[in-house]
């Protein structure tokens, strides 16, 4: 029998029956409409597994590839702006630029309510057909209360189109396999996306402008919630994407913009994966356990990146991943013709600064082959220079390895040991071809250093020179030569660890740090000031973003301009102007300094009215006049402080020269705090530190730079 057959054998419920719930409209009856499907993934978030809805642009690609009824076994359909491919037959999601757990993807149509949290979770595809078979038929025949068990015996219930629930099974301890019964509290059951009110979101431009790589700091955690830098830097593409809708509407209605890519670059589990931590085990303390364990996993980091062997592990990690970072965004994105910018945070920004502080600048070389550059002689982007290195380090068996990989000498330059261990190329001949790459490397760099023109050593000689026994201003070129041998570049090595730093394949546009300890550790360093004429090699846009409570983060201007005291430039708030309790505070600063004056004023002139004879009409205008100037001046010297606010926020009111590290712009700009964030400035002090994910002002400043550069404004300038 089938299944229309079987609905209409069955008895129409009693028309005189009491429940609301059978009650149909009549405009409802024999009106049916296929369902609407919209695509899920499932995430596991805090130990629970959540629906996640892909948004209506995703969905709408993956349904028309699922219309398609294409046989390929292998349909990928890429999602999220392109950082996730979905394997259509499989079912699965996949992250592209970073290591995720692969996530189950499901065609939904039929959802019910969970049990904690009242989130709509969706059936099955098979059993979302089984419900909406019978919801045709109920509908067609306007005969209801049907009931459907489930392949998980949970019970489903169509009373009318606006009632369905839904029950869980009862455990008992029946021996006999009874049939589960209608108890427990009912679900409700929903059908279709629209009706059980999912923030879905439109989707993302597909043109990307610009891609900025993201360095997380210290530990596995960025913010105050434990999240990983994938999930921070996730929060902080969406509020770039509603920045753009709010501030660069016209450039988006004229198309002249998409969006801008950000991407996490992840060191800390390479670099604790290097089986340091059970090294760590062996030493630590049983007492206070979690803190010790919280310490090893996090504050270490900043040791670690002191130690000679770890910095070269950070500093290769970070460089290689950026690197294969480009790499496959470029693979994925032939069309991307924008520029590329890096941001770090806290430690971050002290690892990528020393990388580009080390990097060499390509455009000396002006005869445009690779002999100079930053990749070395090696870097031809020939395999017969990979059989040609394999040949001379006797390991040629080991070709085919290369050749099945289409593995040239630029990939071989940038290859990692990990790289070569997924190869399956054994310890001894990868460590061979390791030690070939980073000599040739090192080689490179001294035949570098030595075609400099001697010159060069005193190029700063206009630039002002360090006094006797302080340490070289950072900008300088010396010969100190590190304990590895390798002549140093510029004098920021004094006090750094050695390391042989690895080459960008890309010249970055900015360098934006957020909460950077760059300046303290520079300091440490014993570099006392920077040289105003210094740039980075290859960057030659450098902002240092700080919240004003944040104890991690340390200027970087002073050091440049030592003998002048000024304030860092304050980033205006998104909707603009300043937020209200500090315009509130600085008027009431402003209205107190007017009161004192003039209350001063008053005082001054009638005690010399007292003190001094009677003088002409004339005479004494005069030494009225004289006494106001006499007395601004003085409350100007004793009652303007470097810290009042009154001379912050425009950068056209002061032009003070900072030098050249950010092309003669202004380099420290400081977040307003909120309103209650102002009540106790240490009990904000962590948050201040792990803020600038979620900060609308810093993403805008970051927004605004970057398509400064492509001539394209905000559409109202905030003040």
């Amino acid at each position: 029998m089938s299944a229309v057959e079987q609905q209409q054998a069955e008895p129409s419920p009693s028309s005189n029956s009491s429940s609301s719930f059978e009650v149909v409209e009549a405009d409802t009856a024999n009106k049916y409409e296929a369902v609407v499907p919209h695509w899920f993934y499932c995430k596991v978030i805090d130990s629970r597994e959540r629906w996640i809805p892909f948004s209506r642009q995703d969905s709408e690609k993956l349904e028309e590839a699922h219309n398609s009824r294409k046989d390929d076994e292998h349909l990928i359909v890429p999602t999220e702006g392109g950082r996730y491919d979905v394997h259509l037959k499989k079912r699965l999601r996949y992250a592209m630029y970073w290591e995720e757990e692969v996530s189950e993807v499901r065609r939904c149509t039929w959802f019910y309510k969970g049990d904690k949290d009242n989130k709509y979770i969706p059936y099955s595809e098979s059993f979302s057909e089984e419900l909406e078979e019978t919801y045709m038929i109920a509908i067609t025949l306007d005969e209801w209360k049907k009931k459907l068990e489930s392949p998980t015996r949970e019970i489903i219930i169509l009373h009318n189109p606006k009632l369905m629930v839904h029950y869980h099974p009862v455990t008992t301890s029946d021996d006999w396999g009874a049939t589960p019964t209608e108890q427990g509290r009912p679900r409700t059951v929903k059908r279709g996306v629209e009706n059980i009110s999912a923030d879905i979101p439109c989707g993302e431009p597909l043109q990307i402008d610009h891609l900025v790589f993201v360095v997380h700091g210290i530990g596995p955690a960025c913010d105050i919630r434990f999240r990983s830098i994938v999930q921070c830097v996730n929060d902080f593409r969406n509020v770039s994407l509603s920045m753009l809708q709010t501030h660069f509407k016209k450039a988006q209605e004229q198309q002249q913009i998409g969006r801008v890519e950000f991407l996490p670059v992840n060191w800390h589990s390479p670099l604790h994966s290097t089986g340091v931590d059970v090294d760590l085990e062996r030493i630590t303390l049983p007492s206070i356990n979690r803190l010790r364990h919280f310490i090893n996993d996090t504050i270490l980091d900043v040791f670690f990146y002191n130690s000679s062997t770890y910095c070269q592990t950070i500093v290769d990690t970070v460089a290689s991943e950026m690197n294969r970072l480009y790499r496959l965004f470029l693979q994925r994105n032939p069309d991307f013709k924008g520029g590329v910018s890096i941001a770090g945070h806290s430690l971050g920004s002290l690892i990528l600064f020393d990388l580009l502080t080390n990097q060499k600048d390509s455009s000396e070389d002006e005869d445009g082959n690779k002999e100079g550059s930053q990749m070395g002689a090696y870097e031809q982007g020939d395999i017969g220079g990979v059989k040609e290195i394999l040949k001379k380090l006797e390991l040629s068996e080991y070709y085919s390895f290369f050749e099945k990989e289409r593995m040239d000498t630029q990939a071989l330059a940038l290859c990692t040991e990990k790289d070569l261990k997924d190869m399956g190329i054994p310890l001894g001949p990868r460590t061979k071809i390791l030690h070939y790459v980073r000599t040739k490397d090192e080689t490179q760099d001294a035949q570098q250093q030595a075609h400099v023109p001697a010159g060069n050593d005193d190029e700063s000689e206009d630039a002002p020179k360090p006094e006797s026994g302080s340490s070289p201003h950072l900008g300088t070129r010396t010969s100190s030569t590190n304990s590895g041998g390798k002549c140093q570049y510029l004098d920021v090595g004094l006090g750094q660890v050695s390391a042989n730093y690895p080459q960008l394949i890309y010249k970055p546009d900015i360098f934006f740090a957020f909460g950077s300890p760059i300046g303290m550790f520079l300091t440490v360093r014993g570099v006392k000031r920077i040289d105003p004429t210094y740039s980075l090699p290859t960057c030659k846009g450098f902002f240092n973003i700080f919240h004003p409570f944040d104890p991690v983060a340390y200027r970087i201007e002073p050091m440049i301009v030592p003998d002048l005291e000024f304030e860092p430039m304050l980033l205006p708030h998104h909707k603009g102007r300043k937020r209200m309790h500090l315009e509130l505070k600085e008027g009431l600063t402003r209205m107190g300094m007017d009161l004192k004056n003039n209350l001063l004023g008053s005082l001054r002139i009638a005690w010399q009215s007292f003190t001094r004879s009677p003088l002409l009409a004339v005479e004494a205008a005069a030494t009225e006049n004289e006494a106001e100037t006499s007395l601004e001046k003085q409350t100007v010297h004793s009652d303007v402080k470097p810290e009042e606010p009154a001379a912050t926020g425009k950068e056209d009111a002061s032009p003070i020269n900072v030098g050249m590290l950010n092309g003669g712009h202004r380099i420290d700009y400081v977040l307003q705090e909120k309103p209650i964030e102002s009540f106790n400035e240490y009990l904000f002090a962590l948050q201040g530190h792990l803020c600038y994910w979620e900060s609308e002002d810093t993403v805008l400043l970051i927004l605004k730079e970057i398509y400064q550069t492509q001539g394209i404004t905000l559409d109202q300038p905030l003040q």
